[in-house]
């Protein structure tokens, strides 16, 4: 092993220390110098972040429509404000102020289209009054004015759904490039919102519309039933219809026209379950009046308990102004019905037999049950679908005898079920709501709400039972429905008033007309012995 010279190792042990002091300085600096302390941040949910920027993009879109997403177009002789609002059902909602509101189910998106007339332009309507012949063009103009208006109103609402967004963003955020994203966002949301409406517009909406307020006493104004049926090029010249008629509102000083008897309608009232309401006599009353109506149809309940001391109640049934058609309901005794038996213009059906009222043939059957204190009674169900089996038996005889029926009425809706096949149509009541169904064999089922509002059961729950009616319009030829009107009153201590007009099926645009014969018969079951 070599040496190293003594000299040499002097001069490393005295630059050694020299060599290592920079280390040494840096250990005694980390000894010195307090370890930082590692804190743990809780960073929100990725899901969580989603939903609050949703929520600032919808608050933000919708604040911006609120203030500058209204447009203002005129609409033929009318100037209108039209907005878009968020929506769960979409549609159009028209308010023509101070008569009311018609509602249009035009479309399925999360925006609704809201109309508001705000006033009639004097020189525009004054010039149609003195110029009748411009109203053969007036549809094209208001089909004009209307894309116009809803072209506006999308740049509008784009802008001012991007800026409230974006504005929002910025003051929640206060990251321009966060801001930047809401407002893109809401962009997109408008834009598949507009997307969904174009791909579910549906121009026949205006056939069926709903009115409230005022407006739901004029139901002739977009057309009677038959026109409605007939006229299936419809949508152009029934908005021009419906601005001619509320021009013709406001100039005679919002007084609604009468509605126009159609000569080749039967008009059917339906009414059931009044439950000792005496406030029902007059609102029937009303409605015959203004829809000139050829004959009454009470599925029964109309009485409370159905003894004596209540006959009095059914004496206004004869002032009514058309024919009463009536079956016993469960809330009915025979004493109730021997009462009306022998009142003039009342027709009593039971067990199945036939009278022809109006030009229509009815037939129907009493409830075989009488539950007064609602009670339900062991077996009652059976004997609902025995009476049922009875009146499709008397149904078909009557067929075969060649005097066809073409409505009949039973109380309880299981009784109804049992006929189907052997009627075009069948009218029931008992459940305190409407409804309309086409049963398996082809029979159409309606169901007639409480035109009573549940009587003294108004009061049982939270909110009042509504009064309810309808009006059938049918066909005086093939004794068909063509139409009805759903007739919605508010109940116990309410002042509402809504009327939505329906089509049948098989009359709706594009639809192919159905057979005038009677639908196919199901297999015939074995009737059960009365």
């Amino acid at each position: 092993m070599a040496r190293v010279p003594v000299a040499a190792r002097n001069t490393l042990n005295v630059l050694n220390p020299v060599r290592r002091a920079p280390y040494a300085l840096a250990r005694r600096y980390r000894t010195r110098r307090p370890h930082p302390a590692v804190e743990l941040v809780h960073q929100p949910h990725p899901w969580v972040r989603a939903l609050g920027l949703v929520a600032v993009v919808v608050l933000g879109a919708w604040l911006g429509l609120l203030i500058v997403g209204d447009v203002r177009a005129p609409v033929g002789p009318m100037n209108t404000t039209m907005t878009l609002r968020p929506s769960l059902t979409g549609g159009t909602k028209i308010n023509i102020s101070p008569l009311g509101a018609l509602e249009l189910n035009s479309h399925h998106a999360p925006v609704r289209l809201d109309v508001n007339v705000d006033q009639l332009d004097p020189v525009r309507s004054q010039a149609l009054v003195d110029h009748p012949e411009r109203l053969s063009g007036l549809q094209d103009e208001v089909a004009r004015d209307v894309q116009h208006g809803t072209l506006d109103l999308a740049v509008r609402s784009c802008v001012a759904v991007v800026s409230g967004a974006t504005a929002l963003g910025l003051a929640v955020y206060r990251r321009p490039r966060r801001a930047l994203a809401a407002g893109g966002l809401a962009l997109s949301l408008l834009a598949a919102s507009g997307g969904t409406a174009y791909a579910t517009w549906n121009p026949e909406s205006v056939l069926e519309p709903r009115f409230s307020g005022l407006l739901s006493s004029a139901p002739s104004l977009v057309g009677n039933a038959r026109s409605i049926v007939t006229e299936f090029d419809v949508y152009q010249k029934e908005l021009a219809r419906l601005v001619t008629n509320v021009t013709k509102l406001y100039d005679a000083t919002s007084t609604l026209p009468a509605y126009t008897p159609d000569p080749t309608t039967i008009r059917v009232l339906h009414v059931s379950d009044i439950h000792l309401n005496p406030a029902s006599w007059k609102i029937i009353a009303s409605l015959v009046e203004q829809y000139k109506v050829d004959v009454i149809v009470d599925s029964g309940d109309t009485m409370d308990h159905g003894s004596a001391a209540e006959n009095g109640f059914l004496d206004p049934i004869q002032d009514l102004g058309a024919p009463y058609v009536w079956v016993r309901g469960n809330h009915d005794s025979l004493t109730t019905q021997r009462y009306l038996e022998r009142m003039k213009n009342v027709h009593v059906l039971d067990n199945g037999r036939a009278q022809t009222v109006a030009g229509l043939r009815f037939a129907g059957i009493g409830d075989p049950q009488f539950t007064p204190d609602r009670s339900n009674q062991p077996g009652g169900d059976a004997s609902e679908e025995l009476a049922g089996a009875r009146l499709a038996s008397a149904l078909r005889d009557q067929r075969a005898a060649g005097t066809p029926v073409d409505l009949a009425v039973a109380h309880e809706p299981s009784a109804a079920r049992e006929v189907d096949g052997e009627v075009p149509m069948v009218l029931a009541g008992h459940l305190h709501h409407n409804e309309m169904e086409i049963m398996k064999y082809g029979t159409r089922l309606r169901l007639e709400g409480s035109t009573g509002g549940s009587g003294l059961r108004a009061v049982e729950h939270k909110y009042p039972a509504p009064i309810e009616a309808s009006i059938l319009y049918m066909d005086r030829d093939t004794r068909r429905l063509q139409a009805w009107d759903a007739i919605k009153l508010g109940g116990l201590g309410l002042t509402t008033a809504e009327v939505s007009r329906h089509l049948a099926k098989e009359n709706q645009p594009g639809a192919t007309p159905s057979p005038t014969s009677t639908s196919p018969s199901p297999p015939t079951p074995s009737t059960p012995a009365p």
